[in-house]
């Protein structure tokens, strides 16, 4: 089996409310599909969000990166090849871990098809159900309630709250969150690098001397200040996750050897793909670090491929954070992972099982 074309698509999802984060403001998610074909009919199916607050990509510079300089090494490739067509997709330019991602997702999937095996069993994973948290977007006071307890009304135990605007204010939308929803569900703090760490400690040792507690605090602080990370791990009892402060095995490295965070959060768009989120995943299992898998805001394909890196995985990986297609007013797929509510389930199907992507707009060459 060998690639002999790789397509891109584009990909619009209406989301049921706009999504709201100290970072943005959107109503949709969008994608670039990339669909790699072979000489045996079958296709291997990836995609990517452009998040240009995050990894600094937009649609154009994805489908650019793919085209131009990924593409062209593929073209002729063995299927069976994935660990060098992985190193040709991660050596093609540097930066670019979205568009990375998406082609070697892909990649992936065409993998497991080939050896009739859904992808997790292929990465030394067993069956596994999994149930993920929902994203509760930053926005006044009422409304956070009122998503909260429609999230609680669709089963889902565990909220993401998203914050990072003024930390007085935020103080109010936690108080009245936990409030509305305490011992029905767990609350997770994403404040997106919204605060200082000077904010950050104080705002979580007011809300613990008052006895809330909390799964964890997500990136309070800038990416690239992990004195200030570091400076609030310290300081709280809430465990801390680094989010945009991780993209790779390398930044892992740093911030567990300065025990600068207690978690860390995967996603496949920050690594480049399922390769180095496994890698991630075994560093932080060696120095008993814990992790979570996450997504951007992302329909079923990539949410697909990193529930089967969290099922390969499953030991260090305790935390789930896969909401992305639950935010979707649709399903724009036939098959993958199925989502019912924050039960997530994957499918025995070779690769990640998606038989195909609806709604989807060619972008031709």
């Amino acid at each position: 089996m060998r690639i002999v074309d790789l397509r891109l698509g584009l990909l619009r999802v209406p989301l049921r409310v706009p999504f709201r984060t100290a970072l943005r403001c959107v109503d949709e998610v969008v994608e670039v599909v990339v669909e790699l074909h072979t000489d045996s009919g079958h296709v291997g199916r990836g995609a990517a969000p452009p998040t240009p607050p995050i990894t600094g990509e937009t649609v154009e510079s994805i489908v650019g990166a793919i085209r131009h300089a990924i593409r062209p090494r593929l073209l002729g490739a063995a299927v069976a090849d994935l660990d060098r067509n992985a190193r040709l997709v991660a050596a093609a330019l540097d930066g670019n871990s979205s568009a990375k991602a998406a082609v070697d997702i892909a990649l992936h999937d065409l993998f497991g098809q080939l050896h009739g095996a859904p992808l997790y069993r292929l990465l030394g994973g067993g069956p596994a159900l999994f149930s993920t948290d929902i994203t509760i977007s930053a926005g006044d006071t009422g409304a956070m309630v009122a998503d909260a307890l429609a999230a609680l009304d669709r089963g889902f135990e565990v909220l993401k709250v998203k914050l990072g605007r003024e930390p007085a204010a935020d103080l109010a939308r936690i108080r009245a969150v936990h409030a509305a929803v305490g011992g029905r569900a767990r609350l997770r703090l994403d404040a997106n690098q919204g605060w200082s760490a000077a904010q950050a400690v104080r705002t979580l040792r007011e809300l613990e001397d008052e006895g809330l507690a909390f799964d964890l605090l997500e990136q309070p602080v800038p990416a690239d200040d992990l004195d200030s990370l570091e400076h609030v791990t310290r300081r709280i009892a809430t465990p801390v996750l680094a989010d945009e402060s991780v993209f790779g095995p390398r930044e892992a490295l740093e911030v567990i050897r300065r025990g600068a965070a207690d978690l860390i959060n995967i996603k496949l768009m920050k690594t480049g793909g399922i390769g180095d989120a496994l890698r991630v995943a075994d560093i932080a299992a060696m120095h008993g670090v814990g992790c979570m898998i996450g997504c951007m805001l992302e329909s079923g394909i990539g949410v697909t491929a990193a529930a089967h890196v969290a099922a390969a995985r499953a030991s260090v990986i305790g935390r789930v954070d896969l909401d992305g297609p639950s935010l979707c007013a649709r399903d724009p797929l036939d098959g993958g992972a199925i989502f019912d509510g924050p039960d997530i389930r994957l499918a025995d199907a070779p690769g990640l099982g998606i038989r195909a992507v609806h709604g989807l707009a060619p972008l031709p060459d």
